[in-house]
């Protein structure tokens, strides 16, 4: 029969007609199904300026694998999409076009302008990611979509920071934060990038105030020493207990601080001094809390030295020359004028670790200011309790210890930022400083009526929330919440698995935890899955430094999304990086045409299943088999899945597809086909299709282009595979088939190593001698004669007691396998190949064993380069073990 498919799938052509056929259908929308299981899952919202990259590939990937699984399963599925507003990214995304287009800044426009222009921006260019997502063929309910800034959202967040408010658990207070002098904004510590720069500690004297001796402190920020508060020393170091509670002279600024005993103080670090300056160190503002000492500030918004008085006493202690000068330059005023009163002791050159902002690359100050805190601690009760006690579980386990070690030590959250696009924080102020928080700013003047007696002037809170406040609330809020949606909530809260990597465990996970527990009294999911990075193919971490980085839209143009989903999820081992290359993602394109030509295979050999088709009802050994084999396959798939162990489960549809159906049951199909048993030969037909469209749904999840596309082309369809009914194969494994045909492949499998062990000409048909065969092998050997014979390449199959002289020989069970070679091979030739291929692996196998025993080369080596190596090694080892042994085969002869 003339095949009627392509002879190829082009993803180029089909993916965008097949995805918005998905689309179109409402396949993505949750089912309407009261009595379906409800399975929901949040996407970790991208920033709204984002552009897809290999570890969205990877989580997004992840979890649409579990989308269609579930979906395919009958549950009643919301996969919950949007993105966050991304306050700084945007922020600074808007103010670079600004700056291109004349150098108008936000200031100059003010902001009510400047956050028209953002939804502008936003509107025309922002959420580009998710159009990348849908290319990825992520099947998120897009009718859902939702925004941190939307109307809905930002109903949640006033009423959540009110509540928390009013509960005591929001607060404003002056702390240190991670200050960007750029951005003039507090920053999280996602947000700040720790780099090994080379630097100095300066070592200087600061000499007692009674003239009896000085303290040698070091440093590598010399300009904070306008701001120390205290020297410490450590409270058992017996070489300074006699000085606890004397002053010092502090050079320069011509202030008297104390010395006081703290145990931050190291006895075995330097001289075990420590100078303490709790406005600009975050230790130090610890040290400061405990021993009651005051906290100097000296720099400005712009990290320059004060030029106004802030309150803190620091612009007293600075030279009025100085005022106003960059802290850098400041650094270099500083230590000239140590050194000239004779107080620099030692510059000592040293590695350090520097903190930047990850979007300004400017040096980030800890600084002081008044900012808005939520008591992190008191919510992170619950929160660790949920891990503790079950109703949260991570997977890996092992990343509970990095969720326990942080909510164990956390410390007040920093929820306000200096910025105009975000949250506006929602707290009013009148001239006298009085604060009114209402989630309106009619609440607050009734509060402050109410406080007041009268009507007063308020003024709004500059600042905005931290991003990671509202996607704090992305589990519940996206549902609908606060309003009066509690048959979302009812249905889909709490989600059934959150899919993130372990970089946001702190910063999105915790405080999921800690909001979805304090608000809605259950954790926001039952399951945390935490992927592991994307390493390049040497398992070096990307970036576009090193010049590594792999675009996964580059990628899918050039092999399919389905070869790039398949690559991820195969190697998604939990608490194993993955190895990406394109190497790896073109073996994937090959396994979907493998499959393409598998499926033209069995149309031109007219395979269909027909009505009333009974998979248990077939009477075939290979029909019983393959059935069995999918059976056994689906089995492995929903463990892996259920589990989260998605490289087991693509394995197993992978081995399935390619090593037992298309390369085994294909080829024992092939003798039914052409045979005159009609029976058998409609039977092999009708099974291959219904087999061949098992393992379509089985792959779907993980390669959803393809599959679809040839459900379309195989048969006439009621559905489209997208919503078709997982494959429910219980009760259809055979273990005697399995058995049977294990064995009939070891058969064929050991045939065809020895021809090539032996080096026996490819077209070179031999006898196969069975020596010691029992009844059932031997009634095994007549059943498959036609098929050993002509898979093995055999003109014969025989049953003998002895073996022939001059054989080649392998053991299956308790029979031998023998191969007469007497004028097939030149025995004396063929010696002397394999003793030269085994000198030649000798002498590889000496060099690395060599390259290995040296302990600079393995110490000194990158990681990737030693376990090549290694991995080299082994593979000449087995080369070896197989080419010795066909040489003692030969020797026996």
């Amino acid at each position: 029969m003339r095949t009627i498919m392509e002879k190829t799938f082009n993803p180029n052509d089909a993916e965008t007609r097949i995805y918005q056929a998905w689309e179109d259908s409402g396949a993505f929308q949750p089912k309407d199904d009261d009595n379906a299981e409800a399975f929901s899952i949040v996407i970790p919202p991208p920033n709204v300026t984002g552009r897809l990259h290999i570890g969205h590939a990877l989580n997004n990937t992840l979890q649409d694998v579990l989308v269609r699984y579930k979906r395919m399963l009958g549950c009643s599925v919301l996969w919950q999409p949007g993105t966050d507003h991304a306050g700084i990214a945007t922020q600074m995304v808007v103010e670079r076009q600004l700056a291109q287009e004349g150098n108008i800044s936000r200031a100059d426009m003010g902001r009510e302008a400047f956050i028209k222009r953002v939804w502008e921006w936003k509107e025309e260019s922002g959420g580009a990611i998710m159009q990348q997502l849908r290319r990825l063929g992520a099947t998120c309910d897009w009718s859902r979509e939702r925004f941190t800034l939307d109307e809905g959202l930002s109903k949640a967040v006033l009423k959540v920071f009110v509540e928390l408010h009013q509960q005591g658990l929001i607060y404003r207070d002056k702390r240190l934060v991670n200050w960007d002098p750029h951005f003039q904004t507090a920053i999280s510590d996602l947000e700040v990038e720790n780099r090994e720069t080379q630097g100095h500690f300066w070592h200087f004297a600061y000499p007692l105030a009674d003239g009896s001796g000085e303290l040698v402190v070091a440093t590598t920020r010399p300009e904070t020493v306008l701001g120390d508060s205290a020297v410490a020393v450590h409270p058992d170091d017996e070489r300074y207990q006699h000085l606890i509670g004397k002053m010092i002279k502090l050079p320069i600024a011509d202030v008297e601080i104390p010395i006081v005993a703290d145990e931050h103080a190291d006895p075995e670090q330097g001289t075990g001094c420590v100078k303490i300056t709790p406005a600009h160190d975050f230790n130090d503002f610890e040290v400061g809390k405990r021993n009651d000492l005051p906290k100097v500030n000296i720099l400005d918004r712009q990290a320059r030295l004060l030029s106004e008085d802030d309150g803190t006493g620091g612009l007293d202690r600075i030279p009025a020359e100085w005022r106003g000068m960059d802290r850098f330059e400041a650094r270099k005023k500083l230590v000239a004028k140590m050194e000239e009163l004779g107080l620099l002791r030692e510059v000592e050159d040293k590695v350090i670790q520097q903190p930047y902002g990850d979007r300004s690359g400017v040096v980030i100050e800890p600084w002081l200011t008044d900012q808005w805190y939520v008591n992190a601690g008191e919510l992170a009760k619950d929160a660790i309790a949920a891990v503790e006690d079950g109703r949260t579980t991570f997977h890996p386990k092992t990343w509970e210890k990095t969720y326990f070690e942080w909510m164990r030590n956390i410390q007040p959250w920093c929820i306000s930022r200096q910025l105009w696009w975000g949250h506006r924080v929602p707290a009013w102020y009148d001239e006298d400083g009085n604060v009114f928080v209402a989630e309106s700013e009619e609440a607050a003047a009734e509060q402050a009526r109410a406080k007041l007696g009268k009507d007063v002037a308020l003024t709004q809170d500059e600042d905005v929330l931290d991003t990671w406040f509202s996607s704090a609330l992305w589990p519940f809020s996206t549902l609908g919440w606060p309003d009066d949606t509690p048959e979302m909530v009812e249905r889909y809260y709490p989600t059934s698995v959150l899919i993130t990597a372990f970089d946001i465990i702190f910063f999105w996970v915790a405080r999921m935890m800690m909001q979805g527990l304090h608000f809605m009294k259950v954790a926001p999911f039952k399951d945390v899955y935490i992927h592991a990075l994307v390493r390049d193919e040497n398992g070096q971490k990307m970036s576009k430094s090193k010049g590594n980085v792999i675009d996964p839209l580059e990628l899918i143009d050039e092999y399919g999304a389905d070869a790039v989903r398949f690559t991820l999820a195969a190697q998604a081992g939990q608490g194993r990086d993955i190895r990406m290359s394109k190497e790896r993602v073109e073996g994937y394109r090959n396994f979907g045409t493998k499959l393409w030509n598998a499926a033209r295979f069995a149309e031109m050999n007219e395979c269909v299943v027909p009505d009333g088709y009974d998979p248990k009802s077939v009477t075939q050994t290979v029909n019983k088999w393959i059935i069995s084999e999918a059976a056994q396959a689906v089995e492995a798939i929903n463990a892996g899945l259920d589990g989260y162990r998605f490289n087991d489960a693509a394995a197993a549809a992978y081995r399935f597809v390619w090593n037992v159906f298309c390369d085994w049951h294909l080829e024992f199909a092939k003798p039914l086909f052409n045979g005159e048993d009609e029976a058998a030969k409609a039977e092999t037909r009708a099974t291959t299709a219904y087999v061949l469209d098992q393992a379509l749904k089985m792959l779907h999840p993980f390669m959803p282009f393809v599959t679809e596309a040839l459900w379309a082309e195989t048969g006439t369809r009621d559905t489209q595979l997208i919503v078709a009914e997982w494959p429910q194969l219980d009760g259809l494994q055979d273990a005697e088939a399995t058995a049977e045909m294990d064995w009939l492949i070891n058969l064929v499998t050991d045939i065809r190593r020895l021809r090539a062990e032996m080096n026996i000409p490819a077209g070179a048909k031999l006898s196969l001698v069975a020596v010691g065969a029992d009844a059932e092998v031997a009634a095994r050997l007549q059943r498959h004669d036609a098929l050993i014979q002509r898979m093995a390449r055999l003109s014969e199959v025989s049953l003998a007691d002895a073996v022939p002289p001059a054989s080649a020989q392998t053991v299956l069970g308790t029979t031998t396998l023998a191969l007469p070679l007497e004028g097939v091979i030149d025995f004396g030739a063929e010696k002397d190949r394999l003793a030269k291929e085994v000198a030649k692996l000798d002498g590889e196998i000496g060099r690395l064993e060599k390259k290995l025993g040296n302990e600079r080369f393995v110490a000194n080596a990158p990681e990737s380069v030693v376990a090549e190596q290694r991995e080299k090694l082994t593979d000449y080892a087995g080369q070896k073990a197989k080419m010795a042994e066909a040489l003692a085969r030969l020797e026996a002869m």
